[in-house]
């Protein structure tokens, strides 16, 4: 008896069909390293405003916890609400917190529908920014 050559009923994978599911295998894996390079260039700047996020609620509730009477005099020595005051950081280093703090017209007695004229007494306005980028925690403080 001789051995059958009848190639049909044998089972493997030929050349052909390997070559196939490598190519399928390399087109699948480019955008699946794309999306994964996003992700981390994303992770990176998540990082960033997750440590601005904390700065800012850190310094908002330094300043919160000072007195009234202090907040107040920062405030008339600032003069404008557009005018860094003295809680601020030194300038120069990077991700510089700016603290801003004014006088608030909360019930607008002067009818100019500007906030910042006419203030209420025992009413201040108070912002945390960080420099040079849009976040920032905005709040009102009451005596």
């Amino acid at each position: 008896m001789t051995p059958s050559r009848d190639w049909a009923g044998q089972a493997g994978v030929s050349y052909v069909e390997a070559l196939v599911a490598v190519v399928v295998l390399g087109l699948a894996l480019v955008p699946a390293l794309e999306t994964l390079q996003v992700a981390f260039r994303g992770s990176a700047v998540q990082a960033d405003v997750v440590l601005w996020q904390q700065q800012l609620a850190s310094r908002m509730e330094e300043v919160l916890a000072e007195p009234f009477a202090s907040l107040e005099d920062a405030a008339l020595a600032a003069g404008s609400e557009s005018v860094p005051s003295s809680y601020s950081d030194a300038a120069g280093p990077p991700d510089r917190v700016l603290v801003f703090l004014s006088g608030y017209d909360g019930d607008n007695a002067d009818a100019d529908d500007d906030p910042f004229t006419g203030t209420d007494p025992g009413l201040l306005w108070a912002r945390v920014a960080i420099e040079n980028t849009p976040y920032e925690l905005t709040t009102l403080v009451a005596q």
